[in-house]
């Protein structure tokens, strides 16, 4: 006896990969909840990106980055004061 297939439909498809992608779902628990391989899911994040990003996510990425330097920023700041004290 061979594996069995299901098809997924495109809009479920989209929903797991949203959830994960925007979501902060992990793999484990889409594929959990769908009754899915954590392969699969991989598969299609890999094969539905495509070489550019969307203006959305290129701004959310930007926005992630100035809050990272900020951050990093601030802690050089405190770990100077810190050191000084020292």
């Amino acid at each position: 006896m061979g594996k069995k297939q299901h098809r997924v439909s495109a809009d479920v498809k989209a929903d797991i990969i949203k959830r994960v992608k925007e979501d902060g779902v992990s793999v484990a628990d889409a594929a959990k909840d769908h009754g899915l391989h954590e392969s699969t899911i991989y598969n299609w994040l890999v094969t539905g990106v495509s070489g550019t990003p969307s203006w959305a996510e290129f701004s959310k990425l930007k926005k992630e980055r100035d809050d990272l330097i900020r951050l990093v920023g601030e802690l050089t700041v405190k770990f100077s004061l810190a050191q000084k004290k020292s």
